[in-house]
């Protein structure tokens, strides 16, 4: 079980906190509207209303003692990048920032930023692959060279077993998990002899050459 601090409750940060807590790990969030704390404060572990601008806040916690701190406030790029800053010099071992633009994520990647996240920008390309390769439920990039897809399983791939079906060496791509369609429950890394039936929606992760290539199968 892992630890976290979220700090700012848009629909961002709330999703990422909710989340977090809904797969048993442990969510501290940090937002200086009442309000917002008060719609989200039984679906995580603990809440602060503070400034998380205001240095006194932030150390009066263990920044060095969670897993990952989520900077989730992005309106403000100054307010932003100073919580950055502080937050780094605290001691933030995994340090994710919203950005608001490319040139607020240069900024927070000068200062140290371990991950910067552009919400916007990823769902887009997220529907654009979506839109372009119609059996392709999700995709998520992970670095510019990879990333993993959902995808439901080519007519191909019907009634074959992983192995057979030559994922890995033909396709180049590794399942990661597969949602039965039929009894909604999930298999996570399913053995090679696993048999793929239709309508399964596979997890898929390779490299975006291998993914798009994959996508256009039917």
């Amino acid at each position: 079980m892992g630890s976290f601090l979220v700090i700012g409750m848009g629909r961002f940060g709330r999703s990422v906190a909710t989340e977090l807590y809904r797969m048993k790990h442990d969510v501290l969030v940090i937002d200086e509207n009442e309000d917002n704390i008060a719609s989200i404060v039984d679906k995580v572990t603990d809440v602060i209303i503070g400034d998380a601008k205001e240095e006194s806040v932030l150390s009066s916690l263990d920044i060095y003692s969670f897993d990952s701190v989520i900077l989730a406030m992005a309106s403000n790029v100054e307010d932003s990048v100073l919580a950055a800053i502080m937050l780094k010099e605290m001691g933030a071992k995994m340090l994710v920032c919203k950005a608001r633009n490319e040139w607020h994520a240069k900024i927070l990647t000068q200062i140290g930023a371990d991950r910067v996240v552009h919400p916007e920008f990823e769902m887009g390309k997220r529907v654009a692959h979506s839109l372009i390769r119609r059996n392709i439920v999700d995709y998520l990039e992970i670095s510019p060279e990879f990333g993993v897809m959902e995808i439901k399983t080519p007519s191909q791939w019907v009634d074959k077993s992983i192995s057979k079906s030559n994922l890995r060496r033909k396709h180049g791509i590794t399942v990661m998990a597969i949602h039965d369609s039929t009894t909604d429950k999930v298999m996570f890394s399913p053995n090679a002899d696993v048999v793929l039936s239709e309508g399964d929606i596979l997890t898929v992760i390779g490299s975006k050459q291998d993914l798009e290539s994959v996508g256009s199968l039917r």
